[in-house]
């Protein structure tokens, strides 16, 4: 999750970013993983997020807070020049066109810059006294863009095959495992392939796809994958997924079906699914299945920080109690209507993000 709670230049100094994980340290949680943390001050997901950056210049940055950041015209970088697509409609064409563009192609000096950035942050976190660091290759990020066909069209040794669309992700992993202590945990997100269970050719080739790319994600050395999905032209990280199996409900989890497959690919990873867990006869269900290993929780959290205390594991409760809350915000109409699939979705970031700024922190 995105804190949005960085400092003027983007530091977690912030009294806010203090009481939030103050509060989740203090609930009981097994693992605390912090929101979004970004490698380029320049390419921020948003505004107020947390960066890393080796360029920045601590001495010039209460002179000039702005200094360094991306102009709002400037072009976002990707692995192959296409645009995001929200839709039909007008309002979806002023969205993408306006607020994103079209990216610009990455060059070989740009795919190298990022690397050694997302090392960089991963050994600036080790030496901090973090116990480990997660890459983030879902949402439709840039290492998820790198992946996926659909956003990389790149014809050189970083697209045109599953492999050769993992490159950019391997070659971070290989390099941060060798800069930072053996014990320290490396973790990576990975997206669910959408719509995975329609059982259309489309579909089947992608989930073929998404297996090879993950197996060759495991030989780097990783200690953990994170299964999640969606991104912002098809949100389901925030909704869950318009089509679920009855049997994927039945696991209240939008992932699971994924992950059952990933285990047959790499029995010896270890996976954790986030994303629809609501009750705690669903979470221990899917652990005593074996379809994955950690169960990660979002939105619940926000709304009870103590939530493995006065609910998960408390044994004052039932099963038929010991429920996980999150609000479902309902879409606007004028974006039902003209197909703002984004807009929809960045109302209950929105109205998420409002929770979490509430949220007051433990001593």
């Amino acid at each position: 999750m995105a804190e949005k709670l960085a400092d003027a230049n983007c530091f977690p100094t912030t009294p806010q970013i203090k009481n939030v994980y103050s509060a989740w340290a203090n609930g009981g949680w097994g693992m605390v993983m912090s929101g979004n943390v970004q490698v380029d001050v320049r390419y921020l997901g948003q505004a107020y997020d947390v960066s890393i950056d080796k360029t920045l210049e601590p001495s010039w940055t209460p002179v000039s807070p702005g200094a360094g950041t991306k102009s709002f015209w400037d072009k976002s970088l990707a692995p192959s020049p296409v645009p995001l697509d929200f839709g039909p409609g007008i309002i979806s064409w002023l969205t993408s066109t306006c607020l994103f563009g079209t990216p610009k192609e990455m060059t070989q000096a740009d795919i190298e810059d990022v690397v050694d950035r997302f090392v960089y942050a991963a050994t600036v976190a080790a030496e901090a006294g973090f116990d480990g660091v997660e890459l983030h290759a879902a949402h439709g990020y840039l290492l998820s863009q790198f992946l996926s066909p659909k956003t990389n069209l790149r014809t050189d040794a970083y697209g045109g095959s599953p492999a050769a669309r993992t490159k950019i992700v391997v070659d971070i992993l290989k390099a941060i495992r060798a800069a930072v202590p053996p014990t320290f945990c490396v973790g990576l997100k990975l997206n669910s392939t959408d719509h995975q269970t329609a059982g259309n050719a489309e579909s089947k080739s992608e989930l073929s796809d998404a297996l090879a790319q993950a197996s060759l994600i495991a030989e780097t050395g990783l200690d953990f994958l994170e299964i999640s999905g969606g991104s912002y032209e098809k949100p389901s990280m925030m909704t869950g997924p318009k089509t679920q199996s009855k049997r994927t409900a039945a696991r209240e989890s939008y992932f699971l079906d994924f992950a059952r497959e990933l285990r047959t690919k790499i029995p010896d990873m270890t996976l954790m699914v986030t994303g629809g867990f609501r009750t705690r006869q669903g979470m221990e269900a899917a652990l005593a299945e074996g379809a994955c290993d950690l169960i990660g929780i979002a939105r619940p959290a926000i709304i009870n920080p103590a939530l493995p205390q006065n609910t998960i594991f408390n044994p004052e409760l039932s099963d038929e109690d010991a429920k996980l809350y999150a609000k479902r915000i309902e879409v606007p109409s004028l974006a039902k209507l003209f197909g703002a699939r984004a807009v929809g979705a960045g109302y209950e970031i929105k109205w998420y993000t409002q929770q979490l700024h509430a949220i007051q922190g433990s001593d």
